[in-house]
């Protein structure tokens, strides 16, 4: 699992990205389970994730409604099948509204094109 932690930081919330290979369900339980694993992680606010297993789109919000469909979208435009890709966020204290989408969106990015990089 690579991880890529300080991609973003607004008004205290922090964000970063991980993921790594998944063909099957129990991989993404695995690798989420590795993620977990680390204190800093577990003691996140959110990891939201999705992945896309045998062309079948799955997602876990965790308490962050839309955040999976977000991280499924950017997998799929990136052409990403069989990954599994978590945005974290420590929450700051202060509401982001929309702009929690926006910083999902560039936190899977982020993880995105360091894996194309590699």
């Amino acid at each position: 699992m690579r991880i890529l932690d300080g991609i973003v930081s607004d008004r205290g919330s922090r964000y970063a990205a991980a993921g790594g290979p998944a063909t099957s369900r129990a991989e993404v339980d695995a690798l989420l389970a590795e993620l977990r694993r680390n204190k800093r992680f577990a003691k996140a606010t959110h990891n939201s994730w999705g992945a896309i297993l045998d062309g079948v789109p799955v997602k876990g919000d965790d308490g962050e409604a839309g955040a999976g469909a977000i991280i499924l979208a950017e997998l799929q435009a990136a052409g990403r099948p069989d990954t599994l890709l978590v945005v974290t966020r420590w929450y700051g204290g202060k509401q982001l509204g929309g702009d929690r989408f926006r910083h999902v969106r560039t936190a899977a990015r982020a993880w995105l094109e360091g894996e194309a990089a590699r």
